[in-house]
């Protein structure tokens, strides 16, 4: 099972649990069974076409994803998946 970092503005989803585990072979694979434990989260992370919101940073143990294989990115056993909701500015 892969840990997942929740920041603090989605731990309405996970009991206000910082961390929590889920299982899946790709980055995608994980968020998904995220939201199946976790129901509603999904809605945060994926748009309407199942792309990650432009708003949310995934990382898989440091490296955003986006300079991985995205969503496809294999994950193993003991990695760590950080989401990071991107911030506003002005």
């Amino acid at each position: 099972m892969a840990t997942i970092r929740i920041p603090t503005t989605m731990r309405s989803f996970t009991s206000n649990q910082s961390e929590v585990k889920a299982t899946g072979a790709t980055v995608r694979e994980v968020l998904k069974d995220l939201d199946t434990r976790y129901p509603g989260i999904g809605s945060r992370l994926f748009d309407e076409r199942g792309a990650v919101r432009r708003y949310v940073n995934v990382f898989l143990n440091e490296e955003d994803i986006r300079g991985l294989g995205e969503l496809d990115t294999p994950v193993k056993e003991a990695d760590r998946i950080t989401l990071i909701p991107a911030m506003a500015g002005g």
